[in-house]
């Protein structure tokens, strides 16, 4: 059954391209050119990836994104027009795990769709044989090495690395880490990532496994 994307833009000519690009590629597709649409597309046919234009009628983009994040990893790319910095971290800091402007070429789309879903579908040996968590231990382990990982640190690689590219802000992170709603302090989270990556070199000190985006937060990458 082809990977199912739902393309959520008021733009009606804009979201047919898309349609017919994607489809051109093996992808099937649901359009829906309203915010208050997207829910019920959504409970009509589970999407394997959205693409969310931020400027919608009803509601907006970043709004249906947030609200997404609450209860679902769905992959998210937010197209839009507005290209200042401050809805590009915003978008990111929602959840979303691509940001594209616009005017854009529709294979552009298509490569970022691809991109994007295979990093929310790693194979297996790229993430499940190299890095093994054991939930009910627990314990995690690189390449047949035990990194000694407390429980916080746990749940803080097991968020990163279950979604390989995708960006994680620190209050992201902290909901992961803790699930009784405390105040933590950003530098607590700069913490833990600072002695994972320590036991993650001991093990493997040629690479860096978890990367920090400037002004947003962090994300798990095997390259």
């Amino acid at each position: 059954m082809p990977e199912h994307i739902l393309i959520v833009d008021d733009e009606i000519k804009i979201a047919e391209l898309l349609r017919d690009y994607l489809h051109s590629h093996g992808y099937s597709t649901t359009l829906v050119h309203h915010g208050n649409d997207v829910e019920a597309a959504m409970q009509a046919r589970r999407p394997d990836l959205m693409l969310l234009d931020l400027m919608l009628p009803g509601r907006s983009g970043l709004d249906i994104c947030k609200e997404v994040r609450q209860h679902s990893s769905l992959p998210i790319i937010m197209v839009t027009a507005r290209v200042e910095e401050i809805d590009r971290l915003l978008g990111l800091e929602l959840g979303a795990d691509d940001y594209i402007c616009k005017p854009f070429s529709p294979r552009e789309v298509v490569a970022r769709v691809k991109t994007v879903l295979r990093r929310a579908h790693p194979p297996a040996d790229a993430t499940q044989e190299k890095l093994q968590l054991d939930e009910e231990r627990y314990a995690a382990r690189l390449l047949g090495h035990d990194l000694e990982l407390t429980a916080v640190e746990f749940h803080l690689l097991k968020t990163l690395a279950a979604r390989p590219g995708r960006i994680f802000n620190r209050e992201q992170l902290m909901d992961s880490m803790y699930g009784d709603n405390r105040i933590v302090a950003d530098r607590t989270i700069d913490s833990h990532i600072k002695k994972i990556r320590r036991k993650i070199a001991a093990v493997l000190p040629e690479r860096e496994l978890i990367h920090a985006v400037y002004s947003v937060g962090y994300k798990f990458e095997w390259s």
